[in-house]
């Protein structure tokens, strides 16, 4: 579900800004890249019992049409704080990222990539795209400068197999919050949220009441080894907070909190008519992210 997020950020980062032009003289976020520059990152995070960290370093290239590209690789990971090994893949594995307005962000291929390492790399691509919408809308100058984008449609990560139905549906909240000029720093605050009226299309009735305050975004349905199948719905956000180098741009660190709370139920039948009783559920996660100096 985490990796749906990131494509609705590709999804609306493309759809809705790609005809504007790069972002005016004046944007205290703008990235200025340096040819052969390189970065590491260090991750920390926790997915409910689970907590892990991740490596990931880059070098920046500078590609034939003049935009600036990042290509990370990733070095290392812990699992429960014991080392663990990443499946050979990951050796010619490279993640292209970039807060080059410029530049398109795409989706890689993460059926090449060990399992355990999806939820980092969609993570750190949510921080890039984040921040790359921001400079390509090119309106945050000042602190409080603020911009909604609304998001046209849910997007799913089904498989048609084992996951029937997987659909969220968010929309974009931007803020600059703050510019602290003797640090050369800016706060980036990016709000994932549902909108008014999310368009999940669910046909069992009882999917339809609200699980929290909102209008539920977010609903999975899945079939079971025994012929089953378990199904939830609920609300969905997740908030990024992302310090930014005023002095060239850089992600210097960044922390991303990511709750869903749901309502789920098993039932005999894929219509979902014949259920047991509903079992509340929150899951959450929290990722953070710090420049290695």
């Amino acid at each position: 579900m985490k990796c749906s997020f990131t494509l609705l950020a590709v999804l609306l980062a493309t759809t809705l800004v790609s005809a504007q032009t790069p972002p005016p003289a004046g944007n205290p976020i703008a990235r200025h890249y340096r040819d052969g520059e390189t970065l590491t990152y260090h991750m920390t995070a926790t997915n409910e019992d689970w907590h892990y960290t991740a490596d990931a370093s880059d070098t920046v290239e500078k590609t034939a049409n003049g935009n600036f590209v990042e290509e990370f690789r990733w070095t290392g990971m812990t699992s429960n704080g014991q080392p663990s090994p990443m499946g050979p893949a990951m050796a010619q594995f490279r993640q292209p990222l970039s807060l080059d307005p410029n530049w398109t962000p795409s989706m890689p291929d993460l059926t090449k990539v060990d399992p355990k390492l999806i939820g980092p790399i969609t993570d750190l691509m949510t921080f890039y795209v984040d921040v790359w919408l921001m400079n390509k809308i090119g309106i945050f100058k000042h602190a409080g400068d603020h911009f909604r984008v609304p998001n046209p449609q849910a997007s799913s990560w089904a498989d048609g197999t084992r996951v029937l139905v997987g659909k969220s549906h968010i929309d974009f909240d931007l803020t600059l919050q703050s510019i602290d000029t003797a640090k050369q720093t800016a706060v980036v605050v990016v709000r994932h949220v549902p909108p008014s009226h999310p368009d999940l299309k669910l046909s069992a009735e009882w999917m339809q009441a609200p699980v929290a305050d909102t209008a539920n975004n977010w609903a999975e349905i899945a079939k079971t080894q025994d012929g089953k199948y378990t199904a939830a719905v609920g609300k969905e956000t997740f908030d990024d907070t992302i310090i930014v180098s005023t002095a060239d741009g850089k992600i210097l660190s960044a922390s991303m909190d990511n709750p869903v709370v749901t309502s789920g139920r098993t039932c005999e039948d894929a219509e979902l008519t014949k259920c047991g009783p509903a079992q509340p559920h929150t899951i959450h996660r929290h990722i953070e992210i710090a420049l290695e100096h």
